[in-house]
């Protein structure tokens, strides 16, 4: 099985590599647009079948696994911040409440497609002005889903409750994803 990572994602292949998987990493061109029509739980595996579709076709060796993460508050998607003031307001707006993270995953072989979706609860305690241009001043959040990563220092000093995994925050619902590619491997 040769597994390919359509991801240009430090964490993911961070923690693909972690699971002890090898795997090459693909890029995909593909404009991710969420239709207006879709639910919040469903745009994540939407994004994630887009790039997978938008692939070349696979060999009969081949595997290929794409992600998206989608951050949602009060039924609003926050996508990648486009700049220092979207990120503040994305940052502004999760402050000392709870809102939901939710990666979908989807892995394709020559002729099947899994896809599913995880979520996750996330609670900030309130975040000053101070702390949010602190946070984007030194860590840069333009490339993360609701403009922070919950491993950086944001995470570490602002969340004070999570429902779900700490993975899928990040990026890749690795009990997911394990579970799948050791069911392809076996058969």
């Amino acid at each position: 099985m040769k597994l390919l990572l359509a991801s240009q994602s430090p964490r993911r292949k961070e923690l693909l590599s972690s699971l002890g998987f090898e795997f090459e990493v693909v890029k995909i061109d593909c404009e991710e647009i969420i239709p207006e029509s879709i639910k919040i739980e469903e745009a994540a595996a939407y994004l994630a079948e887009l790039k997978a579709d938008a692939f070349r076709s696979l060999t009969a060796d081949e595997v290929l696994l794409t992600a998206d993460t989608v951050v949602a508050i009060d039924r609003q998607i926050l996508g990648k911040p486009k700049d220092e003031a979207d990120a503040y307001h994305m940052l502004r707006s999760l402050s000392g409440k709870t809102h939901q993270v939710y990666t979908g995953i989807t892995i394709k072989t020559a002729d099947k497609v899994f896809t599913e979706t995880d979520v996750a609860d996330v609670t900030f305690d309130e975040i000053t002005d101070e702390e949010i241009q602190y946070y984007i001043q030194n860590y840069k959040p333009f490339d993360k889903a609701g403009s922070y990563g919950i491993q950086e220092w944001l995470g570490m000093a602002k969340i004070k409750n999570l429902k779900g995994s700490f993975y899928t925050i990040m990026g890749l619902p690795t009990h997911m994803v394990y579970k799948i590619l050791k069911e392809i491997s076996a058969n």
